[in-house]
């Protein structure tokens, strides 16, 4: 029904702009419960990635890729190798009946480098749309640099440098700041086609690269900034670097490596036959003759620019494509407090806690002095969203549970560290303070996140005893710090809740923070 305007008349106009709302509103939750995909016809690769929903924080659900080495000799003979051309058909009629199976209907198929340089491109592009049952999207150089773009600003929190897209035909560069970005451009230098251009000789593919490289304006401005590496080549040699490292992470994406220690390992990779590298059998078969080609491009962009860091990011020009249909509102959500805050609805006791949590934290941390910057509020509420994501596992594995789920999931937009903070609240949570020296995690938080670990802990702790992790009794039961002490207020409708170990967990968060820790009862609530 409309409603009525001050003078009496009905205000149609108001009424249909909330119908007009509702209806939106109704639109967006479908979309995002409707599963996408995106099929990628790369130069080295064809992929098929399937998520649960166009959301903020994507989740796969399936992942599957097929060597196919479309960009093998491009370069040399401008054709397309017919043997790659059979595997990729082949790959692309699985990836049908795969979708059909899983019932996507909202499916996107790209093509890059190969089938845009070869002089036969157009005649697989036309076969690769009949295998696949879709349109194909021929992707040029300049566009797939803007996609990358916007892969890396969707999965990388307030991304500043320079994003290099490596592929198995081609290198796109573009700037990004403060969200923006600049032209992009695109090189002859993937690994395939350095290969091939070089005649497998890593010193000519080193010249190749430096002369590409010479004049790219992305890379002018790149000095003391973050390089961002995308592309299968790059992480394989990332993934080598971790294992060499003993890192205690299992996580490509974010992975950062100072300058200096990228070059090193760089000329490292350029010199020695992969197939003799520790740890080798990290990295696919297909994959290892081009980590010398990739190692090479990234050994030129560092003596080039000189960047800060070398940022592994595992978004790219897929997620790019999925990123640029959101909303503006859907764009600005945090995806990483969006991404916990799902884990909460799928895998907590009682989804919803979590909201209870972050604002019974916000008074705590707000009114004990304990100051936080922006990336560390961002930090506890995701870990407030995950505080309880183990509970069905047994009392004894709930930390171990944690650990793994927290330490391993598929989070954006959150650097290592942050990782590591995330998965040690919440083994703390469970297991205590003492479990804290047992976990390799710990090492990659400066000490500022350590305490500040050990204080949402403790107070999680806290919360769990007062509310067995249901929502709606933390609003009533306020946890401040005030002039040295820290009071936990319980009404009278909450009295029996007081004990001796809640009072001990109290204590035990009173002397991280500097307070004393009483229980006050007080006023009914009613």
């Amino acid at each position: 029904m409309a409603s009525l305007s001050r003078n009496g008349v009905r205000d149609r106009s108001s009424s249909r702009a909330r119908s007009d709302a509702v209806e939106t509103e109704a639109w967006a939750l479908s979309r995002a419960q409707r599963p996408v995909a995106i099929v990628d016809i790369g130069s080295n690769s064809v992929r098929l990635v399937a998520y649960v929903g166009l959301h903020r924080a994507l989740t796969p659900i399936f992942n599957e890729k097929a060597m196919c080495g479309l960009g093998r000799g491009v370069v040399t003979t401008g054709r397309l190798p017919e043997d790659a051309i059979r595997k990729a058909l082949q790959a692309l009629r699985r990836f049908r009946a795969l979708c059909e199976i899983m019932e996507i209907d909202d499916i996107e198929v790209i093509a890059t480098a190969a089938a845009r340089d070869a002089v036969n491109g157009a005649a697989f592009l036309a076969a690769a749309s009949e295998a696949i049952g879709r349109e194909i999207s021929l992707l040029s150089g300049r566009r797939e640099a803007e996609l990358s773009a916007l892969g890396v600003i969707s999965a990388i929190h307030e991304p500043d440098g320079v994003v290099g897209d490596l592929g198995g035909g081609s290198l796109e560069l573009i700037d990004l700041h403060g969200g923006e970005m600049g032209e992009g451009v695109t090189l002859p230098l993937g690994g395939l086609a350095l290969m091939d251009a070089a005649s497998r000789s890593t010193r000519q593919a080193a010249r190749i690269a430096r002369k590409a490289i010479e004049d790219a304006l992305p890379l002018q401005r790149l000095k003391g900034r973050a390089f961002y590496a995308v592309g299968g080549t790059w992480r394989a040699l990332a993934r080598l670097h971790m294992r060499q490292r003993n890192y205690p992470l299992d996580m490509m994406h974010n992975y950062r490596i100072p300058t200096s220690d990228a070059a090193e390992f760089a000329s490292l990779l350029e010199r020695v036959d992969s197939e003799a590298l520790a740890d080798i059998a990290a990295v696919s078969t297909a994959r290892r003759p081009l980590l010398a080609y990739g190692a090479i491009v990234l050994d030129e962009v560092i003596r080039k620019a000189r960047p800060k860091e070398i940022v592994i990011s595992a978004a790219g020009v897929r997620e790019g494509l999925l990123y640029e249909r959101l909303t503006p509102a859907e764009r600005a959500a945090d995806p990483l407090v969006a991404a916990a805050r799902e884990l909460e609805r799928a895998m907590a006791r009682a989804p919803g806690y979590g909201d209870d949590l972050i604002a019974w934290t916000d008074a705590l941390f707000s009114s004990s002095g304990l100051q936080e910057t922006e990336e560390e509020a961002r930090l506890r509420h995701a870990a407030c969203f995950l505080s309880d994501v183990s509970w069905r596992a047994h009392p004894d594995y709930r930390a171990n549970q944690a650990m793994n789920v927290i330490a391993n999931s598929a989070f954006v937009a959150v650097d290592h560290p942050g990782r590591a903070f995330l998965a040690l609240v919440a083994v703390l949570r469970h297991a205590g303070p003492d479990s804290e020296g047992a976990l390799p995690v710990r090492g990659l938080m400066s000490p500022r996140l350590l305490e500040r670990a050990r204080v949402l802990s403790a107070a999680l702790r806290v919360g769990y005893l007062l509310s067995a992790a249901m929502p709606g009794v933390l609003p009533l039961t306020p946890l401040v710090a005030s002039d040295g002490r820290l009071v936990l207020s319980l009404p009278r409708e909450f009295a029996d809740l007081a004990s001796e170990r809640l009072a001990s967990r109290c204590k035990a968060l009173g002397r991280l923070i500097g307070a004393e820790a009483v229980i006050e009862a007080t006023a009914s609530v009613v």
